[in-house]
């Protein structure tokens, strides 16, 4: 159970730990308005994360059997598709400065709940998150399959992590500014988050 706790945590954080374009929408609105309403914006955003989490986990569950004959190529074809993905989130992160797309909405009346639908339609919208969570979970289905206290355990703690980042987003957003969505800011996260997803998909490719 703790090895399906702490991959859970790296698994949500990998994802959510990346300040872009939503998470910079998210943190110049609570600025702008409330923890409040930044708050259930994060929240909103987490629950896309999590619903495509349980998605990735079921549609891995079924797969495992099918794909269990090629496990060696296939956690090799796992580790090149997230090693892709984080090189990816530290070239964007080195080359983008800061985002100003946030200003216009953020000045915005919203409500706590507007901004929990907008944020969780943003984030659903995003095709990044089903990529991640079906390859990481495939490859660790086919690897050694969880069971299903396991699986339950290891969803939690990805909603756990996606909702502890998002949270601080928010906070961030109240507290620090601009900090978090200037061009250094951006560059942090990125290369924290690509080192969490690089590392994920090595230890699948070579468990």
């Amino acid at each position: 159970m703790t090895e399906a706790v702490v991959a859970g945590l790296v698994a949500g954080y990998g994802l959510a730990i990346p300040v872009g374009a939503v998470a910079v929408l998210m943190v110049n609105m609570t600025a702008a308005t409330s923890f409040r309403t930044g708050a259930a914006a994060a929240l909103g955003a987490a629950t896309a994360d999590a619903g495509y989490a349980v998605a990735a986990v079921l549609g891995g569950s079924a797969l495992a059997p099918a794909v269990r004959p090629v496990l060696g190529p296939l956690r090799w074809v796992a580790f090149a598709i997230l090693a892709a993905m984080a090189a990816r989130i530290l070239v964007r992160g080195l080359r983008r400065g800061p985002d100003t797309a946030g200003d216009t909405m953020a000045h915005r009346r919203i409500t706590p709940l507007r901004a929990y639908v907008t944020y969780l339609s943003l984030t659903a919208l995003n095709p990044w998150p089903v990529l991640y969570f079906v390859t990481l979970l495939v490859g660790q289905q086919a690897q050694r399959p969880m069971g299903g206290g396991e699986s339950l355990v290891y969803l939690s703690a990805i909603t756990f992590a996606s909702v502890s980042w998002q949270l601080l987003l928010a906070v961030g957003g109240r507290l620090l500014g601009g900090t978090l969505t200037s061009r250094r800011g951006r560059t942090g996260t990125a290369a924290v988050s690509s080192c969490l997803i690089f590392g994920l998909g090595l230890r699948m490719a070579v468990g």
